[in-house]
């Protein structure tokens, strides 16, 4: 875990890293026969596909690719604090959106393009609450850190004028 976890790195870092793994692991394992029930039925995009992750979460290889995307663009954001909390802020807001949208479409029509299920769904609701409120709770005390370590050197500047 010192890859994940290591003293040069905030914790709002190391949650949008955790957060980018977890896509990037989803995304290949969409593409796991076995791991992904009736993987024979497998498409591109498109709500006929009856592609299952671990049986559960409908998936395309559209999908997985978009999970695969979005773990790497938050492999890219956690280098740096304020990258991190873009990345937890903004796709947990992608992934709400993501959540009414699966709440609003049809699951059979053309419109379920990724395609989607309840369960990627409610998948997408928990997704964007947590990577909001990892966004939020450690986001903030970055901030915080941050601010707090400007603060002797606003300090040594004042004590040599």
């Amino acid at each position: 875990m010192t890859i994940i976890r290591r003293p040069d790195r905030t914790d709002v870092q190391t949650a949008a890293l955790v957060v980018a793994i977890a896509f990037v692991v989803a995304g290949c394992l969409g593409f796991i026969p076995g791991i992904t029930t009736n993987y024979d039925t497998l498409n591109f995009t498109g709500h006929y596909s009856r592609a299952e992750l671990l049986g559960i979460f409908k998936v395309s290889s559209l999908h997985n690719l978009v999970h695969l995307g979005f773990g790497v663009v938050g492999i890219a954001a956690s280098r740096s604090a304020a990258g991190s909390r873009r990345y937890l802020l903004g796709g947990g807001l992608i992934y709400l959106v993501m959540w009414v949208h699966g709440l609003m479409v049809d699951k059979e029509s053309g419109a379920n393009f990724l395609p989607l299920n309840s369960a990627d769904d409610w998948m997408h609701f928990a997704t964007g609450v947590g990577m909001i409120a990892l966004g939020l709770i450690y986001g903030r005390r970055a901030i915080v850190e941050s601010v707090a370590h400007l603060l002797p050197v606003q300090k040594r500047l004042n004590h040599h004028r």
